[in-house]
């Protein structure tokens, strides 16, 4: 007995595809958090000395003006930044971990200097009853960071001219070795002596050992391995460079508005060259910034497909 089978034409169900970047588990946390971290970042500002809110910090009155030129970029940039980065992430938008890296890098930083900073035992203040909010901030920084570098390492961002990466790259390496030797090797130097004398490391000895440990163990080394790396064409640091350069036009205007601050209130320990160097630092930061994001936030990243990529390689080589 014989039996035919007929063939039937079967139009396969095309594969649904799915914005991971909308529905994944990561997208649905990433947003609320940086929606935390920004009310968590204006309300340690807006609570404390810029305000005269009930936050009393262990420091003297020359390290408050640091802390009223901080909270005042907090406010004003930090949190709008991390608030702009919770609706690309909410939208789906990929450039929502390059935005997000600056402020959560800057709250981990900043906060921790708040936290654990201070002569408690001769300067009066009561900003250890607040501890509890800079830990939150210091959480919610640290898993936004880590999640928004996991992200930045798996996207395809557009390339970049040789020229244009060695010019970017120089003046990230520029920028580290004025903060090693314009601005803390003098410091360094003097407090190393049998008597110290500069103003800053005698009234706050304590705040001056984190600032110096942080800036030289995580700023210096951080921006100089991102710098060598554009300069050499690493894969690694043209991504790094997105998150790393939104991080410091928000670290860079929080020095900045600390050094006009200082020379408002005649701080002793103010400089008016680092005051000038870190204002022009800040603006090119700001600028380059925001030149890096335009493009990523005007049209995002689906567009890029790897054929165009390889065209846009071409054509910039």
């Amino acid at each position: 007995m014989t039996v035919a089978l007929s063939r039937t034409s079967v139009t396969p169900t095309p594969p649904r595809v799915v914005d991971t970047h909308r529905t994944g588990p990561s997208a649905r946390w990433t947003c609320p958090a940086l929606v935390a971290l920004a009310v968590g970042v204006a309300l340690a500002a807006l609570l404390g000395p810029l305000t005269g809110g009930p936050i009393r910090y262990h420091v003297s009155v020359d390290a408050l003006n640091q802390v009223i030129g901080g909270d005042l970029v907090a406010v004003a940039l930090v949190a709008p930044v991390s608030l702009f980065a919770a609706l690309l992430a909410w939208r789906g938008h990929p450039a929502a971990p390059v935005v997000a890296l600056g402020p959560a890098v800057f709250a981990v930083y900043t906060y921790t200097q708040l936290a654990i900073g201070g002569d408690y035992a001769r300067y009066e203040g009561n900003s250890e009853r607040f501890f509890v909010l800079y830990l939150a901030i210091f959480v919610l920084g640290s898993a936004i960071a880590l999640r928004s570098w996991a992200s930045i390492k798996a996207l395809r961002f557009p390339p970049m001219t040789r020229r244009s990466r060695r010019v970017l790259g120089s003046f990230v390496i520029v920028v580290a070795g004025f903060v090693l030797v314009g601005l803390h090797m003098p410091t360094l130097i003097d407090a190393w002596r049998d008597q110290p004398e500069r103003p800053e490391y005698l009234a706050d000895p304590g705040v001056f050992w984190v600032v110096k440990l942080m800036d030289l163990g995580i700023v210096v080394p951080t921006l100089t391995a991102v710098g060598v790396g554009l300069v050499r064409g690493a894969d690694w640091a043209h991504k790094a460079a997105y998150g790393a350069l939104v991080w410091f036009a928000l670290l860079g205007s929080s020095v900045a508005a600390m050094a006009v601050v200082m020379q408002v209130k005649a701080d002793p320990a103010a400089s008016t060259m680092n005051t000038i160097a870190f204002g022009l630092f800040a603006l090119v930061g700001l600028t380059v910034a925001v030149r890096l994001l335009r493009p990523l936030l005007a049209r995002g990243f689906m567009d890029m497909n790897p054929s165009r990529i390889d065209e846009g390689t071409r054509a910039a080589g």
